[in-house]
């Protein structure tokens, strides 16, 4: 903030191309602790945290993005108390009651554990379950400091909403994109070390990193508290940047770091599907699967033999009642499941089960380990043409991308308008 008798101006930084510094200071290297407006962030903080994304990610990171992490994580540490403080002084409090229920929720959701299991793990890695519940207490005084001070003033007219609903109708049957996106924030003066960040984040999640455990760190827009996901969107609703990235991806595949006006996105591509059209994945399935083991020591010839044997016995089946009675003639065994989602197949299954009429069997497949196995199909129910979203969902996200532009400046804001001391 400017001091007395200063006046504070806008404008074009005079940086000369080649600076020369005078001493060895260096403002990356700084040891991880901070007071921010009088309260204190920890190494043990950074630590903690630092822990749960390096579990999240085998702990297959070098040395290099380990510091290059911890430098992050207190950033987003500084900004989570600078967010805190603020929801504080709004007299907005959130409870341990509502903290320890959302606790236990992504317990289950995002570790498929129980509280009490999560808590142990976190030890474990070397994390703590405070560590988590402050992230947790964090986003949801965000999130509750921007219903009341943002949101309140984010008005999206009837027209503007019917005008998306009429260009969803006229979309109807084009392809809309179900993305994860880690967005990072950058101006004219750090965008080449904010350039050099996104790519260094895309090379560890390439390497197998978790991109919902990358997106909760880094990513600087609200979808960062589910894991980056934006849900399902039409391309029209995109940055024309990401529009043309997402157009040209695949399924399960990541794009990035890629310039968009105030930063940089890293995509991922979590599912297609078709605008106001019935998803042929979205069938329910009765299946029939048909295994048939190899004895321990069967050869790669053998086991190929029986295969063929037991292939041409499967193809000869007339429907799924004979197939049990034709299973155990070879000496197979029968499993049965009525509810089975097409989605839910491996992606290398769901095409050729979901193109079989009642009755007919997918090619074997198998391993001399696991045996040969078909799958019939016993009884298909399709899913209805989809609708589209109603008014009211289509409002609510267009007042959610509003939300997110105010709470980026918001968070500017407070970040500048805050003391910050490096220990």
């Amino acid at each position: 903030m400017a001091g007395a008798g200063e006046q504070s101006t806008s404008g074009q930084l005079n940086l000369p191309a080649n600076p020369e510094f005078f001493g060895k200071n260096d403002p990356n290297n700084r040891r991880a602790t901070a007071i921010v407006n009088g309260e204190i962030v920890t190494g043990t903080d950074v630590d903690q945290r630092l822990a749960l994304i390096l579990a999240a990610n085998g702990n297959k990171v070098s040395p290099e993005e380990r510091e290059r992490l911890r430098l992050q994580i207190l950033r987003n540490l500084i900004d989570e108390t600078l967010q805190i403080q603020e929801a504080k002084a709004a007299k907005i409090d959130i409870g341990d009651d509502e903290v320890d229920e959302t606790y236990a929720r992504v317990s289950q959701q995002n570790f498929q554990k129980s509280a009490t299991a999560l808590a142990k793990y976190l030890i474990s890695v070397g994390s703590a379950p405070a560590s988590l519940k402050r992230q947790i207490k964090g986003e949801l005084a965000w999130q509750r400091l921007l219903r009341r001070n943002v949101q309140p003033y984010i008005n999206i007219s009837a027209g503007e909403v019917q005008e998306m609903m009429a260009r969803l109708k006229a979309a109807k049957g084009t392809e809309e994109y179900r993305l994860g996106e880690i967005f990072l924030s950058a101006n004219d003066e750090n965008k080449a070390q904010v350039a050099e960040n996104a790519k260094k984040i895309v090379e560890q999640l390439k390497q197998g990193g978790s991109f919902v455990a990358y997106a909760r760190q880094y990513s600087q827009a609200s979808t960062a508290a589910v894991g980056g996901d934006l849900g399902f969107i039409r391309l029209a609703q995109l940055p024309a940047e990401l529009s043309t990235v997402a157009q040209q991806m695949n399924t399960g595949t990541l794009a990035g770091p890629v310039p968009i006006p105030g930063g940089f996105s890293i995509l991922y591509l979590i599912d297609k599907r078709q605008v106001l059209t019935a998803d042929p994945r979205d069938a329910v399935l009765s299946l029939k699967q048909i295994s048939l083991d190899f004895p321990k020591g069967t050869t790669k010839d053998d086991a190929q033999k029986r295969a063929s044997i037991f292939a041409k016995t499967m193809s000869e089946v007339k429907g799924c009642g004979a197939a049990d009675d034709a299973a155990h003639g070879i000496g197979a065994a029968v499993v049965e499941n009525d509810n089975v989602k097409g989605r839910d197949l491996p992606t290398g299954l769901q095409d050729l089960v979901l193109k079989l009429s009642v009755g007919q069997v997918t090619p074997p497949f198998g391993s001399l380990d696991e045996g040969v196995r078909v799958l019939m199909l016993c009884g298909r129910d399709d899913p209805q043409v989809a609708e589209g979203p109603s008014f009211e969902q289509i409002q609510t996200q267009m007042e959610d991308d509003r939300v997110n532009k105010r709470a980026q400046a918001y968070l500017r804001d407070l970040r500048r308008d805050a003391i910050i001391e490096y220990n």
